[in-house]
């Protein structure tokens, strides 16, 4: 005889985070809903008193590295901290002190230098710099902005178990087939394909695709389907894109320089770089980018690189208003798509969708990877959806029909929070798209949309395994 008991949080999460900038504050946002106990150390007593006022967190003024301050801060009894702040180094010292003075279990660090990175096996280890988990914000976007850029068209793209499959957010444009028609033609139109609307963002409110629901145009779409037939679903929703040509990156930045140096094999590339000796440095090191020194503002140099031939306009300089104002001026002189980088999360709802086709947001980015390290469960990824107002979740079945609350379940019995979809299974190497008579199987990977991400914590007490007592 035995006794089962589903296991829940055995305490709350306690966590130190380093740096209340626009990842910190984005990052406690997510966190202090889901009764995790927060405290936050910045030196700057503004930004602490603003997250204090708005948040039920504790904050701390002072450097966040020095050792009588992480005590104050609880790392005695710590479950994790994720050291945020603006410099690699403070952040680096503060996983070491975390280590060796506080045997803090979790130590989270975001590094953003390259030459820090292209070192990161030898120097981020036990027996080095203890650092869990490195965040490199700049090396996030990239690989955002690649994806981007290899679906024209596409708002956002995240890739799931090992690239077999897709979340793939799209705007629904007058002229797309299904526009106007019903969810339930989809399959008629594409019977050959094998895909699932996860959701829709109608007027900024998410609507619960059901075969009967009409897209209408300017609804924000996100659909999963096997990376074969992304292209193919996109053309039911828009009229689809010509690939990319020609290129214009703005700011040579490591975001400007490292997006050059994937593109320029496959594009043909042109980048502006504001600062002269840095524009020469690039100059050299990119073989095949054509690099100018200039100000992607000046009207006039916009024309004489030809700006009415550019396919995709990218502004990824570390200054907002910058960005935005050169891809306004970029579109206007006839560029045909423009994506900025935004900083700032206020400005991306603000900018993206007049001028503006895209605003990337590298907040967004960081904090998604920061959730796959922090969530419970057997998460393999979380990504941030809608400027963090939803979640992507890719989860592994772990344990048997005796200790699972999944495992030998057809999906439309399992008991998902309210706005909760399974969009795909990904099962060894074939990818099986929600149908609802489908029986989770031990190890597979199950991908789900969360449209409201205060139900996380039961998505990962719904996967937790049983404990189970003889």
């Amino acid at each position: 005889m035995f006794l089962c008991c589903y296991q829940k949080r055995a305490h709350k999460m306690k966590i130190i985070i380093l740096g209340a900038g626009e990842v910190g504050k984005t990052l406690a946002d997510s966190l202090v809903h889901e009764d995790n106990d927060i405290t936050i150390i910045d030196v700057n007593q503004d930004k602490l008193k603003e997250l204090h006022n708005k948040y039920d967190l504790r904050v701390l003024e002072g450097i966040a590295s020095h050792p009588q301050l992480l005590k104050r801060a609880g790392a005695d009894d710590a479950d994790m901290i994720i050291a945020v702040t603006s410099s690699d180094e403070t952040n680096m010292l503060a996983c070491q002190i975390a280590f060796s003075l506080f045997k803090i279990p979790i130590k989270i660090a975001r590094i953003r230098s390259p030459a820090y990175l292209r070192k990161k096996e030898i120097l981020f280890n036990d027996n080095s710099i203890p650092v869990d988990h490195l965040i490199a914000p700049e090396k996030l976007v990239i690989d955002m902005l690649s994806k981007l850029i290899e679906y024209p068209g596409a708002l956002q793209v995240i890739d799931f178990a090992e690239k077999k499959v897709n979340l793939v957010a799209v705007k629904a444009y007058y002229g797309g087939p299904l526009v106007g028609n019903a969810l339930s033609q989809l399959r008629e139109h594409m019977p050959h394909v094998d895909t699932r609307v996860a959701a829709i963002f109608r007027r900024g409110e998410a609507i619960r695709p059901q075969g009967t629901t009409i897209i209408e145009a300017d609804d924000e779409v996100f659909f999963i389907a096997s990376s074969n037939h992304i292209r193919t679903v996109m053309s039911e929703l828009q009229k689809l894109e010509k690939p990319y040509k020609n290129i214009m990156i703005v700011g040579g930045g490591n975001i400007g320089s490292g997006l050059a140096r994937i593109l320029e094999s496959t594009y043909n590339v042109k980048l502006i770089e504001k600062n002269p000796k840095r524009a020469e440095l690039l100059s050299e090191v990119l073989s095949n980018t054509v690099v100018f020194s200039g100000d992607a503002s000046d009207q006039s140099l916009l024309k004489e690189e030809h700006i009415d031939q550019i396919d995709l306009y990218i502004a990824v300089t570390d200054d907002d208003e910058a960005n935005i104002m050169s891809a306004m001026l970029a579109k206007k002189l006839g560029a045909k798509k423009v994506i900025v980088l935004i900083q700032r999360g206020a400005y991306v709802d603000l900018v993206q969708g007049g001028t503006i086709d895209i605003a990337i947001s590298p907040q967004q980015a960081t904090v998604s990877s920061l959730l796959t390290h922090i969530r419970r469960a057997d998460l393999v990824s979380v990504s941030s959806l809608r400027r963090g107002a939803a979640e992507a979740i890719e989860v592994i079945a772990k344990g048997s029909k005796k200790n699972s609350r999944v495992i030998g379940k057809t999906i439309k019995s399992l008991k998902l929070p309210p706005g909760a979809t399974i969009g795909a299974i990904v099962r060894e190497n074939e990818v099986i798209i929600g149908n609802q008579d489908i029986i989770i199987e031990t190890d597979d990977h199950i991908i789900l949309f969360l449209v409201d991400k205060k139900y996380i914590s039961d998505v990962e007490s719904l996967f937790q395994n049983k404990r189970v007592f003889l």
